[in-house]
């Protein structure tokens, strides 16, 4: 049975994210697979267009990059995949409205579903207009827009979309709404809700919809309420966002002070090292700048001192808990092991 938990998280994603028609699933991972089917079926468009190296989950179509010449390829490391990624799905450079204009031109795009920034193979942010840009090409070639926000939440209390003011046909979001317990959702625009409302030949309710007993539940509806209504709020967001601006500054400044050839890249609380400077415009630049060694490296000197980092890239999130001490902390942690680094490397 529907909740009023529900309804007031629906609201609350609504007032967020600027769409008006909000659904839920247990992740996001399911959120953007119902999106991708919904805009198949909507469009009768086959293939969907992502960022080479982006993160959507385990969608099976999303694990598609350029290689080194520059061609479609399927990402390394997929599992067991079910069919050929390159039947399914077109992909470009994130800041490559050329190449996305070229791949749109094909005509058989149902939707480009991309992170407003990459996240997951570093922080990529986009450059001026390339958004806007995006938005003005789908919509000039008949091809929906789906924002994934799911990481890139981090950036305000409405992502990305919210804080620019951006305009897709849906949004797709999971992990931090309610704050660990299994939740995502998936918000569409007036126009493509009516559009989906208006097919009685398909079923939006179970097996051809999200599905799954579990998703909206009582329990996750509840979390989310709490998380959004009384955790992650908007005054909440200006605090972690205003310490996170202060640790990007730290850590720069010992980068910049240790001539490191590395770059620092912030997108509203969630902050990230690269070693490649300038900081990467694309996921496959972003890709060629990863060491595993020194990752390790920096993760357990800053574990062995008591401060403890997600466990990929170098990624430090504030939250609302976050102190301005803790961010202090871990900035000198880091010039610790900036300076260890230089000294044995000149040593």
């Amino acid at each position: 049975m529907p909740t009023e938990d529900a309804a007031w998280v629906g609201a609350e994603l609504a007032r967020r994210f600027g769409l008006p028609y909000w659904s839920f699933s247990l992740t996001a991972t399911d959120a953007n697979r119902w999106a991708i089917r919904l805009v198949r079926a909507l469009t009768g468009r086959s293939r969907i267009l992502f960022h080479s190296y982006c993160y959507h989950g385990s969608v099976d179509e999303s694990l598609i990059v350029l290689d080194g010449s520059g061609r479609p390829a399927a990402r390394p490391g997929n599992v067991g995949a079910p069919t050929d990624v390159l039947t399914t799905s077109r992909v470009v450079e994130i800041n490559d409205l050329d190449g996305l204009a070229r791949e749109l031109a094909h005509g058989d795009v149902a939707a480009v579903l991309i992170e407003p920034a990459l996240t997951n193979i570093g922080i990529v942010l986009p450059e001026p207009g390339y958004l806007a840009g995006v938005r003005e090409l789908t919509t000039a070639a008949g091809t929906l827009l789906i924002h994934d926000e799911t990481h890139t939440f981090s950036a305000g209390p409405g992502g990305v979309t919210g804080r620019d003011g951006l305009r897709p046909d849906a949004v797709t979001i999971g992990k931090a709404i309610a704050g660990g317990i299994p939740c995502g959702a998936y918000g569409l625009s007036a126009e493509l809700a009516d559009r989906a409302l208006g097919r009685a030949d398909l079923d939006l309710v179970d097996m051809g919809g999200v599905g799954g007993t579990l998703a909206g539940n009582p329990l996750s509806m509840a979390a989310a309420r709490a998380t959004l209504g009384e955790v992650l709020t908007d005054d909440a967001f200006a605090g972690m966002i205003a310490l996170t601006d202060r640790l990007t500054a730290s850590l720069r400044a010992t980068v910049a002070g240790a001539g490191l050839p590395w770059s620092v890249v912030q997108l509203g609380a969630r902050v990230e090292v690269r070693f490649t400077s300038p900081a990467p415009r694309t996921g496959t630049d972003s890709n060629a700048g990863s060491d595993a060694d020194l990752d390790d490296f920096l993760h357990l000197f800053a574990a062995n001192r008591g401060v403890l980092l997600t466990p990929f890239h170098n990624m430090a999130l504030t939250c609302p808990a976050t102190t301005a001490s803790d961010v202090d902390r871990y900035a000198a942690v880091f010039a610790d092991a900036v300076a260890t680094l230089v000294g044995q490397a000149s040593s």
